[in-house]
C-alpha cells in the first residue's frame, strides 16, 4: 500500500506529514515518560522481521493481484503501540529512501494510511480490548485476524480521500474505492492469519513478551535470547531466500489503480514532483529493491539482508538516544 507521491498533491502530502510528525512526537513522549524499560533487541530484531516480510508479496488467487504484511498490528501487539509506530516509521523510511518504495513526498501519508491505524487501532483499541479480561492462543488469534482486516481497511479507504483531496481525476472516489476495499479485505484476512502464527508463537515460548499481558500469564518456557534469535534468524532468512518468492503481480494498491486507470502507476510532471523524483534516484542504493540496471536475484537477496540490518540499526539507534533522554527526566 505504499502511495507513489503522483497520487498526492503537495497540500495534502504536507498535511499527511503534519499528523504523523505529531503521532511521533506523541510516541517519543510517551516511550520516554512510560515506567517499561526501552525494549531494544525487540525494536531492532522485530522491525527487521516485519522489513522482510513485507518484501513477500503472496497472491490473491483469482484476483491478479497480490499483498503484503503491513506489520503495524504485529509490531504493537509486542511493544506497544508507540513503540510499534516508531519502528514503523524506521522501516517505511529505509523503505523509502533506501529502495524507493513509496514515494518521499507521500512518507507521511504511508506513515498515516499502514502505521498509524495498525498500531493506535489494532494495538491500542482492538487488541488491549480483546486481551483485557485475560489472554489465550483463541484470543490472539481472534485480535490479529479482527486488527488486521479492520486496520488495513482503514488504511485502504484513507488512500482513496486522500488521492480525492489531491484533485487526482483519473481515479473517481467511488470507483477506485469499490476495487481497494475488497481486495484489502482479502489481504487483511492473509495478514491476519500471518500475525496469528507468529504472536502465538511467542505466545507458546515467552509470553510476556506481548504488550499488556505480562502480569497475567504464566513464565515463559524457553529463554529470551533463544526466542529473539529465532526471530532473528527468521527475518534474515526471510529478507534473504524467501523474498525471491514473492508473487510477481502489483499489490493491492497498484491492482486498484490498473482496474480504474488501465495502468499500475499515474506520471505527474511539474517542479515539485521532480524534486522529489531526483532526491529519491540520488538516495536510493537499490530502487526496487535490486542492483542498478541489474535483474540478477542477488540484488533481492542483498537488498533483504542489507534493509533489515538497517532497520534494526535505525531503531536500535533511536533506542540508545530515548534511553538517554529518558534518564535526564
Amino acid at each position: 500500500m505504499h502511495m507513489a507521491d503522483a497520487l498526492l498533491n503537495h497540500i495534502v502530502a504536507g498535511s499527511m506529514y503534519v499528523l504523523s510528525v505529531g503521532g511521533a512526537a506523541y510516541s517519543i513522549h510517551k516511550v520516554k515518560k512510560s515506567e517499561e524499560p526501552i525494549k531494544v533487541a525487540e525494536m531492532g530484531i522485530m522491525g527487521a522481521f516485519v522489513f522482510a516480510a513485507q518484501m513477500i508479496n503472496f497472491s490473491i488467487p483469482g484476483t491478479g493481484s497480490s499483498g503484503h504484511l503491513c506489520g503495524g498490528m504485529l509490531l504493537s501487539a509486542m511493544l506497544g503501540p508507540h513503540a510499534g509506530f516508531l519502528t514503523m516509521i524506521g522501516i517505511l523510511t529505509i523503505q523509502c529512501l533506501m529502495f524507493a518504495d513509496g514515494g518521499i513526498m507521500a512518507l507521511g501519508a504511508n506513515i498515516w494510511n499502514m502505521a498509524f491505524f495498525g498500531c493506535f487501532v489494532g494495538a491500542a483499541v482492538i487488541w488491549r480490548g480483546i486481551m483485557k479480561k485475560g489472554t489465550s492462543k483463541k484470543k490472539i488469534i481472534l485480535a490479529s485476524v479482527i486488527g488486521c482486516v479492520v486496520t488495513l481497511q482503514l488504511g485502504a479507504f484513507f488512500v482513496t480521500l486522500e488521492t480525492m483531496a489531491s484533485g487526482v481525476t483519473e481515479l473517481p472516489f467511488k470507483t477506485f474505492l469499490a476495487f481497494m476495499q475488497p481486495i484489502h479485505l482479502a489481504i487483511g484476512l492473509v495478514e491476519g492469519a500471518i500475525t496469528a502464527a507468529v504472536l502465538c508463537f511467542v505466545y507458546e515460548t515467552r509470553a510476556e513478551l506481548l504488550w499488556g499481558i505480562e502480569s497475567r500469564v504464566k513464565a515463559d518456557r524457553k529463554s529470551y535470547a533463544g526466542v529473539m534469535s529465532v526471530l532473528a534468524v527468521v527475518a534474515l532468512a526471510t529478507a534473504g531466500l524467501l523474498s525471491l518468492m514473492a508473487s510477481s503481480h502489483p499489490d493491492g494498491l497498484e491492482w486498484s489503480v490498473e482496474k480504474v486507470t488501465g495502468s499500475t502507476e499515474l506520471s505527474r510532471s511539474g517542479e515539485i514532483y521532480d524534486a522529489f523524483a531526483n532526491v529519491q534516484e540520488t538516495l536510493a542504493l537499490l530502487p526496487d529493491y535490486a542492483f542498478k540496471n541489474s535483474e540478477s536475484v542477488a540484488g533481492t537477496s542483498f537488498s533483504g539482508i542489507l534493509g533489515a540490518l538497517a532497520v534494526a540499526g535505525v531503531c536500535a539507534l533511536f533506542c540508545v538516544i530515548v534511553r538517554k533522554r529518558k534518564k535526564r527526566i
